[in-house]
Parts: structure tokens; sequence; C-alpha cells
């Protein structure tokens, strides 16, 4: 999903679940408001607080990618049947100037 489409659907109040995957010291630098926090190492042992609904939309962000994309292909495993990675991830949402939270 590209960061301008997410941000147009956060305003909408029509967001998916946005899952930062980063580590908790990145993840107080700043985030996307309303995510929520599940490193990729809590998806994996399932200590994460992602939605039930294996159909929920969800988009999965790291710092630069590779984590992300791991934890999209854990999701996936587990039944989650709608899952994107944000396009430029969070450097690239900063890079673009969107809102963040600390």
């Amino acid at each position: 999903m590209q960061p301008q489409e997410l941000v147009k659907r956060m305003k909408a109040k029509k967001s998916p679940t946005v899952v930062d995957v980063r580590t908790i010291f990145e993840f107080r630098k700043g985030h996307i408001p309303g995510v929520i926090h599940a490193p990729t190492w809590r998806i994996l042992l399932r200590l994460d607080h992602i939605p039930s609904d294996r159909n929920a939309e969800l988009v999965v962000t790291c710092e630069l990618g590779p984590r992300a994309l791991i934890a999209k292909g854990l999701l996936m495993a587990f039944g989650y049947r709608n899952v994107v990675l944000l396009a430029g991830q969070m450097a690239g949402w900063r890079k673009a100037g969107l809102p963040l939270e600390k």
C-alpha cells in the first residue's frame, strides 16, 4: 500500500490495521498514528495483539523492508489472507514528512 493511500484512508476513518514490526527502540522514536506494535519475534511466538479476524486488512511495516516481509510471511502462514506491505516502509514514511507519534 502506498503511504498516501494509507493517510487518505486514515483520515476517512477507514484505515486497515497497520502492524509495525520494528524494535521497541525504533518504535519509540516515532511511528504511524494508531498502529499495533508487534515485533516480528512476537508474531512468530504468537504473543502479539493482531486482530483475530483472518480476513482483516493488514498493512505491515518495518524500517526498510526485510522484517516486514518476514512478518507478512508469518501472518500469511497463520492464515491471514489480506496482508500487504507499506511501500517505502518507515524510512519512506518519514522522508515524505507524513504524521508520526512518539
